[in-house]
């Protein structure tokens, strides 16, 4: 019961950063607004009728994954920023699991993911792309998954992490590289062979692949945009997840006992 509670109040905790933080807010609405107004609309305009399908909506199911699983990967990042705060020491050294620490701030990040998610469906409307509620609400329920593989990736590289400086410049180069390699912007059906390997073990190609297979399935150009199977992409992120989260966990303890 101890360990719920603090689940829940490091989950809240979380969520109320965000509402306090401004800054990160309007970044948040800033980078889907460049991914898709711009990248998406001049793919729209030069490649959609060769390629035969809707680059705006391709590319904004990409920002969805996209988003969710950085934010929620991101904000786990943050985890070794509270370790070097004094006021945030606190919370290591109180009588709660370190499971119980993890799993808080990956719930609570995926509050502060879908917080996001908010402004950018709303931006959506903007550039003209509109979903039913059904394709909404499957968006929203798949959309847990690629937040859930996006803690679960924050957990082993904060694991691996000794301080906020070496996670500010490494963590951005495990990610973002993910961003063209995952198939946010553009088809990745075909690849040379040494980036059809790394997209193919980058974990976000799955989130990104897992929701455009839910949004795209029975439409015309599902075999256009979808690489693989909604199961086999779903089978990708829970191996990646419990391998990403045992290990990860393993050695967050093992580092914080050494201290």
């Amino acid at each position: 019961m101890r360990d719920i509670q603090a689940i829940l109040t490091i989950a809240s905790r979380d969520f109320t950063k965000l509402l306090r933080d401004r800054m990160r807010i309007i970044i948040g609405l800033i980078f889907p607004f460049v991914f898709v107004g711009v990248l998406g609309g001049s793919l729209q305009a030069n490649l959609s009728q060769d390629a035969g399908f809707d680059f705006m909506y391709f590319v904004f199911t990409g920002v969805i994954a996209q988003t969710l699983f950085q934010s929620t990967a991101a904000g786990i990042i943050s985890l070794i920023e509270d370790k070097e705060n004094d006021y945030s020491q606190e919370l290591f050294v109180a009588p709660i699991s370190r499971q119980a620490i993890l799993i808080g701030k990956i719930l609570g990040e995926t509050l502060v993911s879908y917080t996001q998610l908010i402004g950018i469906l709303v931006m959506g409307l903007v550039f003209g792309i509109v979903f039913s509620p059904s394709e909404l609400v499957m968006i929203l329920v798949a959309g847990l998954l690629c937040a859930f593989l996006g803690g679960a990736f924050g957990v082993i590289i904060m694991a691996n992490m000794n301080n906020q400086r070496s996670a500010n410049q490494i963590f951005p180069f495990l990610l973002f590289p993910q961003f063209f390699l995952s198939g946010v912007f553009t088809p990745i059906k075909e690849l040379p062979p040494y980036l059809f390997i790394l997209s193919r073990i980058a974990p976000m190609t799955y989130a990104v692949d897992f929701l455009r297979s839910i949004y795209y399935a029975g439409k015309p150009e599902y075999d256009k945009v979808v690489l693989h199977s909604t199961s086999y992409n779903l089978s990708a992120i829970i191996i990646f997840s419990l391998i990403f989260i045992s290990l990860g966990t393993y050695l967050f303890i093992k580092n914080e006992r050494n201290k």
